[in-house]
């Protein structure tokens, strides 16, 4: 079971056994879920569904099951509207605002029916409270449905968690907001595992605080405080799940991308397979926000981990392929060709709707990548992240911060990536870069980079981030350098991949990675939810994906708290820097 479909089934179930009309009841979380889109709203704040833009489930698919309207629970509080020919189905958070909203709603019920579902477990006292507001006897049913994570490929997983740079501070900084922070991820684990019908063997990265207490917490909810409930009764070997922190690897999200996902994540930005193309230009409405969607578009299922080369002559082999059928002689060299002739047919974006959509993003991509010089960037970046030379990346990173083109983020950058590598070789010429990026980019204090460095600098990290602890890391390397690389801007690999290699050989470190409890991974897991607190990156999933269509022997499934890019890992990392300054107690 992936976990597209999973979540899809909840709502299949949910909807299906439930004749008549209906009004979908979300909330602010679970709107991501189902990934509603309200774009009209009446005057009595009553929000009609207009379009769902879904990451499991499309417009269709709702009106066939007799949906016709959506709302969010706050707005349902707000109007007074008898609605009895309305069967009301509820998909929420198990909150206490939650449970409060229901209360209320119910003491005044609008709806002819009530059934509810959560997203994960329900308490006890939530139940009383329930129970208790249903005076009326309008609730149908009360269900526990565990779809308590956002679905965004059949593979990988987020929590959306708003206050992510939470993973960063010292628990005596802000010891209600980490809670909050845990629970939120404990919940969403454990949405998974359920969903999955499996109860995981724990590990976590040894040198992580925020990791190892986000497995202690899930063993005990797992094992001692749930576990009638995660008690599936299977002989098969358990999976394993995994629990890293995102500052053993803090290159990945620092880096520009040349993948399709990954770059249009990177330079425009996805928020629940949506991308808002509204500040781009002159736009045409139906274009402003666009899906990507692997389960809904199959161009970009078929093209979203192939490189930024690729993406446009095969782009250019869909519009060739219409010019046949329009007879158009219109002569087609470049992007910007391409985007022209989308304009000027319009019956061309009714036979293939997607292309002019991806015509549009490579288009404003391609804008980007030329103003920002990302090519000349990314060179040095990948070099930085993958091979030796330490004075020939000091030169590059120099003429790069006096280049008058580069963008006072790519500067940062560039030297942050210096300092991660050479942090330890050469502190006189990184102090020569913090200068230099002082005066050349004065927004950024040189105080961020060694926040940087202080967060995930070497001392800190576990795995061989470079590949040069490792033996079997440095000959791989060795060989790599001799037979050369097939594309200079995608050699870098994530630290996952390596990760994801030791589980699949056996060779994951006791000592680096201890289990919880006495509960040991007896064989090789035929599983494996690798969950990165602090976030994951596109080309995090992206090696997922490729592993998994290996064929290993070992299914792997990629979550955390949030989707980086590199504009948000900086959010994150200057949001914990304040914090921290602020706050007398940091040590």
């Amino acid at each position: 079971m992936v976990l597209v479909s999973a979540v899809r089934d909840y709502i299949n179930r949910m909807l299906q056994d439930i004749s008549g009309m209906k009004v979908l009841i979300l909330d602010s979380s679970t709107v991501s879920i189902v990934n509603s889109d309200f774009v009209s709203q009446l005057g009595n704040d009553v929000f009609c569904l207009v379009s769902i833009v879904s990451v499991v489930y499309s417009q269709s698919d709702l009106l066939q099951k007799e949906v016709f309207l959506v709302e969010l629970v706050d707005s349902i509080s707000k109007s007074r509207e008898p609605m009895s020919h309305l069967k009301a189905v509820y998909f929420l958070r198990p909150t206490s605002e939650n449970i409060q909203q229901m209360r209320r709603q119910l003491a005044s019920p609008r709806f002819g029916e009530y059934h509810l579902f959560f997203s994960n477990m329900l308490k006890d006292t939530q139940l009383h409270i329930l129970a208790d507001s249903d005076e009326h006897e309008a609730v149908q049913q009360v269900q526990e449905f565990y779809a308590d994570f956002v679905a965004i490929d059949p593979f990988h997983f987020t929590l959306n968690i708003p206050a992510n740079h939470m993973y960063m501070l010292p628990a005596v900084v802000d010891p209600s907001g980490l809670q909050q922070f845990c629970d939120r991820v404990i919940d969403g684990i454990a949405a998974i595992f359920l969903a999955l019908k499996r109860r995981p063997v724990i590990r976590y990265q040894r040198t992580s605080d925020i990791a190892k207490r986000v497995a202690q917490e899930a063993a005990k909810l797992m094992y001692q405080q749930e576990s009638g409930l995660f008690d599936f009764r299977r002989t098969e070997i358990s999976p394993l799940l995994l629990i890293i922190d995102r500052r053993d690897d803090p290159v990945t999200p620092l880096l520009n991308q040349w993948t399709y996902q990954a770059m249009v994540h990177e330079l425009i930005g996805i928020q629940d397979n949506k991308v808002d193309l509204r500040n781009i230009g002159k736009i045409s409405k139906d274009q402003q926000e666009v899906v990507l969607s692997s389960e809904q578009d199959a161009f970009f299922k078929a093209n979203m981990y192939e490189n930024f080369g690729d993406i446009g002559l095969n782009i250019k082999r869909m519009v060739d392929e219409f010019q046949l059928v329009a007879k158009s002689n219109q002569s087609i060299q470049t992007i910007e060709d391409m985007a022209k002739f989308v304009d000027n047919y319009p019956e061309y974006r009714k036979m293939h709707g997607n292309v002019s959509k991806h015509v549009t993003l490579v288009t404003e991509m391609s804008k980007i990548v030329e103003e920002r010089k990302l090519m000349l960037v990314s060179q040095t970046e990948q070099e930085l992240a993958c091979n030796g030379g330490q004075g020939a990346a000091f030169e590059a990173v120099t003429n790069l911060l006096n280049n008058e083109n580069v963008s006072d983020i790519d500067r940062l950058r560039l030297v942050m990536l210096y300092a991660l590598r050479y942090e330890k070789e050469s502190p006189v010429q990184l102090m020569q870069l913090f200068n230099k990026l002082a005066s050349r980019s004065p927004k950024y204090k040189p105080g961020l980079v060694q926040f940087l460095l202080k967060q995930a600098g070497v001392d800190k990290r576990t795995g061989d981030l470079y590949g040069n602890r490792d033996l079997l890391n440095i000959a791989r390397n060795m060989a790599r350098g001799l037979k050369g690389v097939e594309n200079v801007y995608t050699q870098h690999q994530p630290l996952v991949f390596q990760t994801m290699e030791s589980i699949v050989k056996g060779r994951v470190r006791d000592v680096d990675y201890p289990f919880i409890g006495n509960h040991f991974q007896q064989a090789r897991p035929q599983e494996a939810v690798i969950f990165v607190v602090g976030g994951t990156t596109y080309e995090e999933s992206r090696s997922v994906a490729l592993q998994n269509a290996a064929n290993s022997g070992i299914r792997f499934i990629l979550g955390g708290s949030a989707i980086l890019n590199s504009k948000r890992f900086l959010k994150d990392l200057e949001e914990a820097q304040r914090i921290a300054r602020t706050s007398t107690n940091l040590v």
